[in-house]
């Protein structure tokens, strides 16, 4: 069984990303193996909330040269969390959205 810290990675921290601390919608970055049941169950223990649905989205990585070497970027999956409209927010982004 993997660690819950193992599955998400950090939080991902952008302006449409505030937009949805108010609708109680969170976006992490998330290894690459995981799927959206283990995604639920990691944020559901580490944060203690209800989660009502999980929405996943894989970006290959670009394409970077230097010189006549080129490589890739990493891939990363990105999670975005719906909570239940009961249950609480996340602390950790409280104090961040409020504008």
């Amino acid at each position: 069984m993997k660690n819950v810290h193992d599955i998400i990675r950090r939080p991902v921290l952008t302006e449409q990303a505030y937009a949805g601390f108010a609708e109680k919608k969170y976006v992490f970055e998330v290894a690459i193996d995981a799927n959206r049941t283990e995604v639920k169950k990691a944020v559901e223990e580490i944060f203690g909330v209800k989660v009502e649905k999980v929405n996943t989205q894989r970006t290959l990585g670009k394409i970077k040269r230097q010189g006549k070497f080129s490589g890739r970027t990493p891939e990363i999956k990105k999670a975005f969390v719906t909570l239940k409209k009961d249950s609480k927010s996340i602390e950790f982004f409280d104090g961040m959205a409020a504008q």
